[in-house]
């Protein structure tokens, strides 16, 4: 807090909050001024580019001030700037740094000078609990940026900023205690309490746990290692959300600042639970077909981030693929090749982060029956044509592998389990996966053209075969890279140096649903 001047009836308080952006935040100078006129209109303004939220902060201010015992007097008149004036203020993370400014320009509270250090970030209820907000991890870091040592946020926001190197968390449970604490020594108000325990993966979700399909596990541990797209098609029942649903739980755990960039994601979208720290378990993140494209990369009046961002370290499940709307699925093209995008607006331009495994499903046509050993396809070849048509060439390009997933037969259903587990698959993954960190550092399926033509070329028999298949079922250059990073990927994972004829012709078995062949 910065007390500018203390004339006879003005004063002027500065004090430290916080603005979100996208999914960055940005510090917000808090500037309370008081006049007591000799007319006392009690007129109150807040300027400073805020939206309604914000506006409204001050009906919620005033009576969390008189409910807490605090000196106030009705008939002043306040205005209340944040700065910068010209980036807009969004939500009531700013009501405890306008009610404590409020109370600071008023001597009777008896707030002493508390520099320039202080961080301040939640709403108010009209009794004068704080409560939490959205974005506070994203907002932490920026305070902690622009020099703040000390941050006072509502309790279930605590765990979220102590994660947050260099901050003195506290988490007062109302602005009396905030202001007993002040006055007296800030040690003394709440530390924050240990987050909540996370986990890897679902125990209940084990790779053990499908019946059969040995090809298509092979496909997703595949997948796992290198990081690739995939697309499964089958009948209806086949297992192919079963397979989605348990890679996960084969990925390698996320570092710190993974962790850190989802969780900041995740905070700003308001998904994380109360109490909840760093984010450890991969996202995953299956949004229905009937979504929007706002809703799928983000965007809006005030962009907030998209089922891509969310799933951002982890993977986005899209079941019943053709049916999502045309313009919806190609507006994941530049996400998905580029790792993040970019939405424009006429006062910013916003960078929401995307570098997530695509997986989606889809049957073979529309009754779903086509191919199936039991049950007769009801559609013509039209219909499936025009079904299969939905999904445009170039974004099939985009994905690495395209697998058939067959129905399987009763007795396999019942049989015992069979195959390894995901603890074992896990292992084998994370062996791959430090190949490859040794190697280039990152996974094969991130690797730009430099990279593949560096780390991905097979031996000259390998490569005469990937010749010969482009030739042959005309595919495109994206194919032909994305050929050379799955073969990688199975070399990593079969321990070999570099790929070799094996190796890429498995890969090319995983593109047959290219262009031509659909």
């Amino acid at each position: 807090m910065r007390l500018v001047h203390n004339l006879p009836g003005m004063q002027l308080v500065c004090l430290l909050a916080a603005g979100v952006e996208g999914v960055e935040g940005f510090p917000v100078t808090v500037e309370v001024h008081r006049d007591s006129p000799s007319f006392g209109t009690g007129r109150t303004s807040i300027v400073g580019l805020p939206d309604a939220a914000v506006r409204e902060g001050m009906e919620r201010v005033l009576p969390a001030v008189m409910a807490s015992g605090l000196a106030h007097r009705p008939t002043d008149h306040v205005v209340v700037n944040l700065a910068p004036a010209d980036r807009r203020k969004e939500g009531a993370a700013f009501d405890l740094a306008i009610a404590l400014g409020l109370t600071a320009t008023m001597e009777e509270n008896g707030l002493p000078a508390l520099g320039d250090d202080l961080g301040l970030l939640a709403e108010l209820a009209l009794d004068g609990r704080l409560r939490p907000v959205r974005g506070v991890l994203a907002m932490a870091v920026a305070l902690r940026d622009a020099g703040v040592q000390r941050l006072a946020v509502a309790p279930e926001n605590a765990a979220e900023a102590a994660v947050v190197a260099g901050l003195d968390v506290r988490a007062p449970r109302d602005l009396r205690a905030l202001v007993e604490g002040l006055r007296g020594a800030w040690t003394d108000l709440p530390r924050p309490p240990a987050a909540a325990p996370t986990t890897q993966a679902d125990e209940h979700a084990d790779l053990s746990d499908v019946r059969g399909q040995d090809h298509a596990k092979r496909a997703l541990m595949i997948c796992a290692a290198g990081g690739h797209n995939l697309l499964m098609i089958g009948p209806p029942g086949s297992g192919k959300t079963m397979l989605a649903r348990r890679l996960p739980g084969l990925l390698p755990p996320m570092t710190d600042p993974e962790s850190l960039e989802v969780t900041r994601i995740h905070s700003v979208a308001g998904l994380l639970d109360h109490g909840a720290g760093l984010v450890r378990r991969r996202p995953f993140r299956a949004p229905h077909h009937s979504v929007s494209a706002v809703g799928l990369i983000g965007g809006g009046p005030y962009p907030r981030p998209g089922e891509v961002s969310l799933a951002h370290h982890g993977v986005l499940f899209l079941d019943e693929l053709p049916e999502y709307p045309r313009p919806v699925l190609e507006s994941l093209r530049q996400p998905l090749e580029d790792g993040h995008l970019t939405i424009s607006r006429s006062a910013a331009r916003l960078d929401f982060p995307s570098r997530c495994m695509l997986v989606a499903a889809m049957n073979p046509c529309p009754c779903g029956w086509l191919g199936h050993p039991t049950r007769a396809c009801t559609d013509n070849q039209e219909a499936v044509h025009r079904y299969r048509r939905r999904i445009s060439g170039p974004l099939l390009d985009r994905i690495d592998l395209h697998l058939e997933v067959p129905a399987q037969k009763p007795q396999a259903l019942d049989a015992p389990a069979s195959g390894p587990d995901s603890a074992t698959v896990r292992e084998r993954v994370l062996a791959a996966r430090q190949r490859m960190l040794e190697r280039q550092r990152r996974a094969n399926a991130a690797l730009d053209g430099r990279g593949v033509r560096q780390h991905c070329r097979p031996d000259d028999a390998g490569m005469a075969l990937l010749h010969q298949a482009v030739e042959e079922l005309g595919l495109s250059a994206q194919a032909h890279d994305r050929i050379l990073k799955v073969a990688r990927t199975i070399a990593d994972l079969d321990g070999h140096e570099k790929a070799g004829l094996e190796q890429v012709s498995e890969a090319i078995g995983y593109r047959l649903l290219d262009r031509q062949t659909w």
